[in-house]
Protein backbone atom coordinates (compact mmCIF):
# COMPACT_ATOMS: atom_id res chain seq x y z
CA UNK A 1 0.00 0.00 0.00
CA UNK A 2 1.54 3.55 -0.89
CA UNK A 3 1.62 6.34 1.61
CA UNK A 4 -0.38 8.15 -0.60
CA UNK A 5 -3.17 5.26 -0.41
CA UNK A 6 -2.71 5.11 3.29
CA UNK A 7 -3.35 8.61 3.73
CA UNK A 8 -6.46 8.50 1.94
CA UNK A 9 -7.65 5.59 3.29
CA UNK A 10 -6.90 7.24 6.55
CA UNK A 11 -8.68 10.41 6.33
CA UNK A 12 -11.53 8.53 4.76
CA UNK A 13 -11.41 6.02 7.90
CA UNK A 14 -11.46 9.08 10.05
CA UNK A 15 -14.25 10.92 8.18
CA UNK A 16 -16.57 7.51 8.92
CA UNK A 17 -15.92 7.81 12.33
CA UNK A 18 -16.74 11.25 12.60
CA UNK A 19 -19.69 11.19 11.06
CA UNK A 20 -21.00 7.79 12.49
CA UNK A 21 -20.28 7.82 16.02
CA UNK A 22 -22.21 10.43 18.24
CA UNK A 23 -20.44 10.84 21.26
CA UNK A 24 -17.07 12.58 21.79
CA UNK A 25 -14.73 12.40 25.06
CA UNK A 26 -13.93 15.55 26.08
CA UNK A 27 -10.66 16.45 27.91
CA UNK A 28 -10.39 19.59 30.01
CA UNK A 29 -8.01 20.40 32.79
CA UNK A 30 -8.92 21.14 36.19
CA UNK A 31 -7.74 24.11 38.29
CA UNK A 32 -5.09 21.53 39.46
CA UNK A 33 -3.59 20.91 36.44
CA UNK A 34 -5.42 17.29 36.32
CA UNK A 35 -7.34 16.15 33.45
CA UNK A 36 -11.30 15.76 33.49
CA UNK A 37 -12.98 13.72 30.82
CA UNK A 38 -16.69 14.16 29.77
CA UNK A 39 -18.59 12.52 26.98
CA UNK A 40 -20.60 14.77 25.18
CA UNK A 41 -22.78 14.42 21.92
CA UNK A 42 -21.47 16.24 19.41
CA UNK A 43 -22.13 17.12 15.52
CA UNK A 44 -19.09 17.39 13.53
CA UNK A 45 -19.52 20.40 10.65
CA UNK A 46 -16.96 19.76 7.53
CA UNK A 47 -14.58 17.83 10.08
CA UNK A 48 -13.00 21.38 11.30
CA UNK A 49 -15.32 22.08 14.38
CA UNK A 50 -17.45 20.03 16.36
CA UNK A 51 -20.55 21.50 18.26
CA UNK A 52 -22.35 20.42 21.51
CA UNK A 53 -24.24 21.86 24.09
CA UNK A 54 -23.63 21.98 27.69
CA UNK A 55 -24.63 23.75 30.97
CA UNK A 56 -22.39 26.53 31.55
CA UNK A 57 -22.10 25.52 35.35
CA UNK A 58 -20.89 21.94 34.29
CA UNK A 59 -17.43 20.88 35.69
CA UNK A 60 -16.03 20.72 31.86
CA UNK A 61 -17.77 24.22 30.98
CA UNK A 62 -16.12 25.74 34.03
CA UNK A 63 -12.53 24.40 32.70
CA UNK A 64 -12.94 25.87 28.98
CA UNK A 65 -13.55 28.82 30.21
CA UNK A 66 -10.38 29.11 32.21
CA UNK A 67 -8.70 27.43 29.68
CA UNK A 68 -10.12 26.47 26.18
CA UNK A 69 -7.38 24.24 24.88
CA UNK A 70 -9.29 20.80 24.54
CA UNK A 71 -8.09 17.06 23.45
CA UNK A 72 -10.87 14.91 22.54
CA UNK A 73 -11.69 11.43 21.29
CA UNK A 74 -13.98 9.75 19.06
CA UNK A 75 -14.07 6.00 19.68
CA UNK A 76 -15.93 2.91 18.26
CA UNK A 77 -17.58 1.17 20.95
CA UNK A 78 -19.93 -0.25 18.33
CA UNK A 79 -17.35 -3.04 17.41
CA UNK A 80 -15.48 -5.29 19.94
CA UNK A 81 -12.11 -5.00 20.59
CA UNK A 82 -9.69 -6.49 17.62
CA UNK A 83 -9.34 -5.40 13.96
CA UNK A 84 -12.34 -3.24 14.00
CA UNK A 85 -11.05 -1.26 16.75
CA UNK A 86 -11.17 2.50 15.30
CA UNK A 87 -10.76 5.94 16.86
CA UNK A 88 -9.95 9.16 15.94
CA UNK A 89 -8.37 12.08 18.40
CA UNK A 90 -8.80 15.72 18.10
CA UNK A 91 -6.80 18.95 19.76
CA UNK A 92 -7.93 22.22 19.86
CA UNK A 93 -9.17 25.41 21.17
CA UNK A 94 -12.82 25.05 22.43
CA UNK A 95 -15.53 28.20 22.70
CA UNK A 96 -18.66 28.84 24.26
CA UNK A 97 -20.72 30.15 20.88
CA UNK A 98 -21.54 34.17 21.99
CA UNK A 99 -24.80 34.83 21.40
CA UNK A 100 -24.30 37.59 18.94
CA UNK A 101 -23.09 35.13 16.96
CA UNK A 102 -25.06 32.39 17.72
CA UNK A 103 -27.53 32.58 14.02
CA UNK A 104 -24.39 31.71 12.13
CA UNK A 105 -23.37 28.83 14.01
CA UNK A 106 -26.95 26.97 14.37
CA UNK A 107 -27.68 25.75 10.99
CA UNK A 108 -23.92 24.27 11.35
CA UNK A 109 -24.34 22.69 14.52
CA UNK A 110 -27.15 20.73 14.15
CA UNK A 111 -28.04 17.58 11.78
CA UNK A 112 -31.37 15.62 12.80
CA UNK A 113 -29.63 12.69 10.71
CA UNK A 114 -27.80 12.43 13.78
CA UNK A 115 -30.69 11.86 16.23
CA UNK A 116 -30.92 14.77 17.99
CA UNK A 117 -33.32 18.02 17.36
CA UNK A 118 -32.48 21.16 16.79
CA UNK A 119 -32.24 23.70 19.92
CA UNK A 120 -33.26 27.34 18.71
CA UNK A 121 -31.37 30.47 19.46
CA UNK A 122 -33.67 31.12 22.76
CA UNK A 123 -33.08 28.03 24.27
CA UNK A 124 -29.31 28.42 24.00
CA UNK A 125 -29.19 32.25 25.65
CA UNK A 126 -30.45 34.20 28.56
CA UNK A 127 -31.56 31.92 31.42
CA UNK A 128 -31.31 28.45 29.32
CA UNK A 129 -29.75 26.28 30.77
CA UNK A 130 -27.68 25.07 27.95
CA UNK A 131 -25.08 26.69 25.60
CA UNK A 132 -23.82 26.08 22.15
CA UNK A 133 -20.12 25.08 22.48
CA UNK A 134 -17.59 24.38 19.56
CA UNK A 135 -14.31 23.17 19.29
CA UNK A 136 -12.19 24.40 16.51
CA UNK A 137 -9.88 21.10 15.59
CA UNK A 138 -6.22 22.08 15.03
CA UNK A 139 -5.05 18.47 14.95
CA UNK A 140 -6.51 14.94 13.95
CA UNK A 141 -5.02 11.50 14.50
CA UNK A 142 -6.29 8.20 13.50
CA UNK A 143 -5.59 5.00 16.08
CA UNK A 144 -3.71 2.10 14.99
CA UNK A 145 -4.17 -0.42 16.40
CA UNK A 146 -0.24 -2.80 16.81
CA UNK A 147 -1.44 -5.88 14.90
CA UNK A 148 -2.78 -3.83 11.77
CA UNK A 149 -2.04 -5.60 8.72
CA UNK A 150 0.13 -3.09 7.03
CA UNK A 151 0.36 -0.23 9.52
CA UNK A 152 1.11 -2.15 12.51
CA UNK A 153 4.22 -2.41 14.39
CA UNK A 154 3.13 -4.65 17.37
CA UNK A 155 2.23 -1.30 19.80
CA UNK A 156 -1.12 0.93 19.29
CA UNK A 157 -0.17 4.15 18.20
CA UNK A 158 -1.29 7.20 16.27
CA UNK A 159 -0.75 8.25 13.14
CA UNK A 160 -1.75 12.11 11.94
CA UNK A 161 -4.67 12.55 9.63
CA UNK A 162 -7.06 15.70 7.79
CA UNK A 163 -10.21 14.30 7.51
CA UNK A 164 -10.93 17.53 5.34
CA UNK A 165 -8.55 15.79 2.64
Amino acid sequence: MSDETTAADLAAMARDVLDRIRYVVLGTIDEDGRSRTSPVYFVPHEYQDLYWVSNPASHHSHNLHRDNRLSGVVFDSTVLPGPEARAVYVTGTAREVPADVLAQHLPKAFNPERGARAFTAEELTGDADIRLWVLHVDSWEVHIRGGHPTLGTGTDRRIPVDPRL
